[in-house]
């Protein structure tokens, strides 16, 4: 596992990152490289907050469509 520099050498992973890893595979569209790279450099803390995030988003989202759509 490459180690996380901050002195210009490689990145710390942003919260993007775990945003876009997580948008990813909710959606399936990942590129497997893609996908490597995120489980090289992502840690599992990041990918779960983010997951839990946008699992209560899409349940929120779903929850207000039906409320519009039974009014």
């Amino acid at each position: 596992m490459p180690k996380i520099v901050r002195d210009g050498g490689e990145k710390s992973p942003s919260a993007l990152q775990a945003v876009s890893a997580v948008l990813g595979a909710f959606i399936g569209i990942r590129k497997s490289a893609d996908r490597d790279k995120d489980l090289a450099s992502l840690k599992p803390v990041h990918v779960i907050v983010a997951g839990l995030i946008g699992a209560a988003l899409f349940v929120f989202m779903i929850v207000m469509l039906v409320k519009l759509i039974t009014r």
